[in-house]
């Protein structure tokens, strides 16, 4: 019978492709191989930067009112109180991309400089891999890098393979084996590359690092196809070999590692889109109240009350526009120009801080990781604090992704891996051989004899080790055989007719093999579905059918990833026709992926079942204590897994995202209408309750299959309405795209922040779409990572990015949004209230530079103490209670109301701030050295007031108190008062300011008045926050409140009597950063129990023992994370004066007596 009935469209040309001549000039032109990876060039910096710039509003705003106090007579503040400190904020930033950019620029040339040999005149000339162009037949060493995309030519080995390493494109530190093209692989040297003339016709530039397709042609020869095997990428190294000839196909920008150098998708957290929106609602207000203000002042000059005094610009009273000029000018502070740079330096320090978390620091010295958490965005930083959506993907991710070969069914028999397997017939021989050479696995060979596999799939390295463990031994493999070791010890060599390769599409993967004896046989294995699907219907052929699904049924249910393995053999005349049509597919450069999947099906079907492996991927640690943390904190989770379904629900049940007493939803069904049913049942019986929307104890399950319906447009929005009413969701059979598409409609439908953690290059798409994607540094690569916004090494460490650093930064950006607008408002809408005692005539009432000071010098310490070192609740709380995490959640430190609420504290404070001394100033005053007061005097006296009060107010809201935040509060305080005396004292000696300030502070200083208002003003203006802050906490206390109440009860009561010392000694005992004299080592020494001592840091991360995993319990150890990138403690008087400094920063959380001790018993 002719298996063979369907034709190949067979090979044509792409408008695409580009054709490179070996050994000749070349007809097209090509990009050079230089890189620029900068942004900014000498022409291009200025517009780019100012472009980038000027895209945000409030610069915009800034510049606009910095422009409009040029026109002469329009600002009451000067000419430069608002440009200045604007242009000094833009040089500073454009000093930091300068900065940035020339180390970008310093990394270019070196890449550029570096050297490669290159054929020039029949001979090898070394240059630089800038001058290498497309066409250029290279030869790389061993352990160099590639200059370019190369095709191999040949190689040192004698089958022209050779080893790369492809950690730089994606992370997987594993070899790989590449193989010459069989027209090409002969030439050993310079003479014989000399004399090869053809051409290689290749596809155009692209992204795709795992794809290729192109042929080459030999001068008179046939043309063979080129595909990825044979392709070594620019950024990949050359291993275990001595040389290889390539001839560059894609150079410079059009290198597929340049190509895939694109920016993530710029993200925006939602607290800065709500600020951006309040920040439009001020403006409106700047303009309403100075479009009264100039009408007010309109409605006066119209009454005939003429004060010429006011101004010499003629008819200035009557002119609207310019008088709404004046105002707008005087109210634009209401939005603080300092705002961007103190969030940014926040966030620059909240970023620092989850780099450096040791209680996030993942070692295993068994695979070689030794990995911090990484923040690679730190604009994303109080979202971590919102989350009310996991996706999650599950191996590599909930799992370990270590596979492990457990068992296996073959002809309907169970054997497991200690099992005695003496006697081999004919299927488990198949089994065994199909194991074995089924792969792309590498050997590697060790000095001592012992064969190391190499593997990008950890599933093919665990079942060829597996076969191992029934003495069939992978020994090695060329380009066109592999040889194996069988139970008897004999070697035997397999011919390699053909291997179709597995993808995520097919999911499965063949090879085409001449045996020993000659037969010609087709191995396959790949998932269940696929498989049974291509088992052919005679009765030998499926005899153990059944007998192989209630095992693979059984291999599932103990969360055993599954594989079918199946045989057929070919003809000699049906495997020719086939070639045929295989070698025309292969060399095809219109859609051969296509082609190859024709022409694959053609061979991969009537197949004999032989049976079915297990492997097991166990969980990673605190997996299932993770999960049931987010739970507890109202955060869905979903797990979207390419698993089969009764897999993906025992991984559920193991790592509790399932239990047993929870409803599971299963929605999955072959045919469409009964999914669409099964949705609109269930979300009926949900409405009847009015729990739509709800957190309800059930999960829902549902495969690929069924969820490419329920996304159909007509049902999809009862889909996610069901979906969102459950507490977990398991989507099982679910390609990459599919796991974006669910992301991306939940975060539509809901408009909740959402997070996607995955660790393969199958869930970028996915991280990509969530609001916020964290990648796990796994055995898959690093692909996940390198598109992710955080990076962390185990899943476990979820809870304590989010729970702790999530919501602290929250509260920290909410606290530090909220206090920048309150103090500018504060301070500046009391320019309102005396435009009432001024004619409504623009009249400042502070001294002009002084306005521009108080944003830079007098209040910019406290937002960064609140952004920086604030906290409601030590981590320890917050890991063990995942519920305090809802207050950030449902974001209610910042919002409308709160904002607002904010805003009219402010106004409610300025009012008191203005008519109070206003009041007691009321009367005039002569002094004896002839001043009288004036607008100055109340000016200052409401300057310095408002100074004390705005930030008093910062240590109200202040719940963690650091001895920055007593430095950011009292001094800046006492700045400003340092600032008014000298200030005062420059005129005449400097004649440009302060001519209308000369001696105020010895008039200030010396009235009774002012110090009196001193005293009792912040006691009044503050005396309701006071209030309303205690019975808050007394009458109406939120969760963390009490939480940390109860904190602050255990440090003033400890449990256990022998541990009544100093809070400060019991936080040291925790945690503590040692320098050690012996070995200059610094460690962190970290006290689990009462008589056991772990030490991180160092030589050594983790501690040893049965307690390494354990996360600490003691008080306030979470400060650790904090200070453990700054902080250096020496024994030594000679440290760098800097070390010192960072030790000092940080010594309210430490102890210094604690140190000394445990210095003593280190040495």
């Amino acid at each position: 019978m002719n298996l063979f009935k369907s034709e190949s469209s067979g090979h044509a040309k792409l408008p695409e492709t580009r054709r490179i001549l070996i050994n000749k000039i070349q007809s097209q032109k090509f990009k050079n191989n230089s890189i620029s990876t900068g942004k900014y060039t000498i022409l291009t910096f200025l517009p780019i930067f100012l472009y980038e710039q000027f895209r945000k509003y409030a610069n915009i705003f800034f510049l606009t009112i910095g422009l409009l106090q040029q026109i002469p007579g329009i600002s009451p503040t000067g000419r430069y109180v608002t440009l200045v400190p604007f242009l000094v904020i833009l040089a500073i930033t454009a000093l930091k991309e300068l900065i940035e950019d020339f180390k970008r620029h310093l990394a270019d040339r070196k890449i550029n400089d570096s050297k490669v040999k290159t054929l020039r005149n029949e001979s090898w000339e070394e240059i630089s891999w800038k001058d290498v162009c497309v066409g250029d037949l290279v030869m790389v060493m061993s352990d160099k890098y590639f200059p370019a995309d190369l095709v191999l030519l040949a190689s040192s080995e004698e089958e022209a393979q050779c080893y790369i390493e492809t950690a730089n494109l994606d992370g997987e530190t594993n070899l790989k084996i590449r193989t010459a093209n069989v027209i090409s692989k002969h030439m050993k040297d310079v003479q014989g590359l000399s004399n090869f003339f053809g051409e290689v016709e290749a596809e155009g530039p692209n992204k795709n690092l795992y794809d290729f397709t192109g042929n080459i042609t030999k001068q008179g020869g046939e043309t063979m196809p080129v595909g990825p095997s044979e392709i070594l990428l620019r950024g990949s190294k050359l291993r275990n070999t001595k040389w290889i000839f390539g001839i560059a196909v894609y150079t410079g920008a059009e290198s597929k590692l340049m190509m895939n150098s694109t920016k993530a998708p710029l993200k925006q957290s939602t607290v800065e889109k709500v600020m951006n929106y309040q920040i439009i609602f001020l403006f409106l207000i700047l303009v309403t109240i100075s479009l009264i203000s100039s009408g007010v002042n309109k409605i006066q000059f119209t009454n005939d009350e003429h004060h010429t005094y006011i101004t010499t610009e003629p008819n200035a009273g009557n002119n609207f526009f310019l008088n709404f000029l004046t105002f707008f000018i005087l109210y634009n502070n209401l939005i603080p120009i300092s705002l961007l740079v103190s969030l940014e330096m926040v966030r620059v320090f909240q970023a620092l801080f989850i780099d450096n978390d040791e209680e996030m620091h993942y070692v295993d010295k068994s695979l070689g990781i030794d990995t911090f958490a990484v923040a690679k965005t730190s604009n994303l930083n109080e979202e971590l604090g919102q989350i009310k959506y996991v996706f999650s993907d599950k191996t590599g991710t909930l799992t370990r992704n270590i596979m492990v070969f457990k068992k296996c069914s073959i002809a309907g028999v169970v054997y497991d891996v200690d099992q005695e397997t003496s006697l081999m017939n004919e299927s488990m021989r198949d089994f065994m051989v199909l194991m074995s050479i089924c792969h792309t696995v590498v050997p590697e060979k060790a000095d001592d004899g012992s064969i190391h596999y190499n593997a990008s799939s950890p599933d093919e390295k665990a079942l060829v080790e597996g076969a191992a463990l029934y003495n069939y031994t992978f020994i090695s493999k060329t380009s066109d055989s592999v040889t194996i070791k069988n139970h008897l010890d004999e070697l035997e060599t397999f011919e390699v007719l053909a291997v179709i390769e597995f993808t995520s599409t097919r999911k499965r993967m063949s090879v085409v093999v001449r045996t020993p004896e000659g037969k010609i046989k087709v191995y396959i294995k790949g998932a269940d579905n696929v498989i049974l699907e291509r088992v052919g219907n005679q009765a030998s052929q499926n005899r153990h059918q059944g007998k192989t699904l209630e095992h693979l049924d059984n291999f599932a249910r103990e969360g055993l990833r599954t594989l079918c393995l199946g045989v057929s053999d070919i003809s000699d005349q049906d495997f020719s026709d086939w070639s045929k049509k295989w070698k025309q597919a292969t060399t095809s450069l219109i859609d051969r992926e296509k082609e190859i999947e024709s022409v694959a099906n053609l061979i991969e079907g009537n197949l004999t079942l032989i049976g079915a492996t297990a492997i097991e991927d166990k969980l990673q640690e605190h997996v299932p204590e993770t999960i049931e943390k987010l739970l507890i904190a109202d955060i869905h989770v979903w797990m979207l897994t390419g698993d089969k379904q009764i897999t993906a629900e025992n991984i559920a049940k193991s790592c509790r995202l399932h239990k047993d007493g929870t409803e599971l939803v299963d929605i999955s069904d072959d045919v469409p209408t009964q999914v669409r049913t099964k949705i609109t049942d269930k979300l009926t019986f949900i409405k009847q309750y009015g729990r739509v929307g709800h957190n309800n104890d059930l999960t829902l399950i549902i495969d690929g299959k069924s969820l490419s319906h329920a996304m159909e447009e007509d049902i999809r929005n009862d889909f996610i309405q069901l979906c969102t009413s459950c507490k977990a969701v398991i989507c099982c059979r679910v390609s990459p795209l599919q796991k974006a598409e669910v992301v991306q409609l939940v975060s539509k439908f809901t408009g909740a922040i959402t997070l996607a953690i995955g660790d393969g290059a199958n869930d970028v798409a996915m991280i990509q779409k969530a609001s916020v994607g964290v990648g796990v540094s796994g055995n898959e690569g690093l692909q996940a990572v390198n598109s992710a916004d955080f990076a962390i090494g185990q899943f476990s460490y979820l809870s304590r990015l989010l729970f702790v650093h999530g919501a602290w930064n929250y509260s920290r950006i909410s606290k530090v949004i909220l206090y920048s607008f309150y103090k500018n408002i504060t301070l500046y809408i009391i320019e309102l209230w005396f435009a009432i005692y001024s004619y409504w005539s623009g009249q400042v009432i502070y001294e002009r530079w002084t306005i521009g000071m108080f944003n830079i010098m007098f209040t910019s310490l406290p937002p960064l103490a609140l952004g920086i070192f604030d906290k409601t609740c030590s981590a320890e709380t917050r890991e063990s209670n995942p519920a305090l995490y809802k207050t950030s959640q449902n974001s209610e430190l910042f919002n409308i109301k709160m904002f607002w609420l904010w805003i009219g504290t402010a106004i409610y404070h300025s009012v008191l701030l203005f008519w109070i001394p206003m009041l007691a100033m009321e009367t005039g005053i002569s002094w004896s050295s002839g001043h009288s007061d004036g607008y100055l005097i109340l000016g200052n006296t409401v300057y310095s007031l408002v100074v004390i009060v705005t930030c008093l107010k910062a240590g109200l809201v202040m719940e963690n108190w650091t001895w920055f935040s007593h430095l950011s509060i009292w001094g800046s305080i006492a700045l400003w008062f340092l600032f008014l005396v000298v200030y005062s004292s420059l005129w005449p000696s400097v004649k440009f300011v302060a001519s209308n300030m000369a001696g105020l502070f010895m008039i200030l200083f010396r009235s009774p008045v002012f110090w009196a208002l001193l005293l009792l003003v912040p006691v009044v203006v503050l005396f309701a926050d006071c209030t309303a802050t205690y019975a808050g906490l007394t009458l109406w206390p939120s969760e963390t409140d009490k939480k940390r109440k109860e904190e602050k009860n255990k440090k003033s009561f400890p449990s256990d009597p022998n541990q009544c010392e100093a809070p400060e000694q019991l936080q040291m005992q925790a945690s503590k950063v040692i320098y050690n004299n012996k070995n200059q080592e610094t460690v962190i020494v970290k006290k689990e129990t009462n008589d056991h001592y772990s030490f991180r840091g160092g030589r050594v991360a983790n501690g040893d023992g049965e307690n390494k995993h354990e996360r600490p319990s003691e008080p306030n150890s979470s400060d650790e994370a904090e200070s453990a990138s700054l902080l250096v403690l020496t024994k030594q008087t000679s440290v760098s004066p800097i070390y010192t400094a960072r030790r000092d920063f940080f010594s309210d959380l430490y102890d210094t007596h604690t140190d000394e001790h445990n210095r003593a018993e280190l040495e």
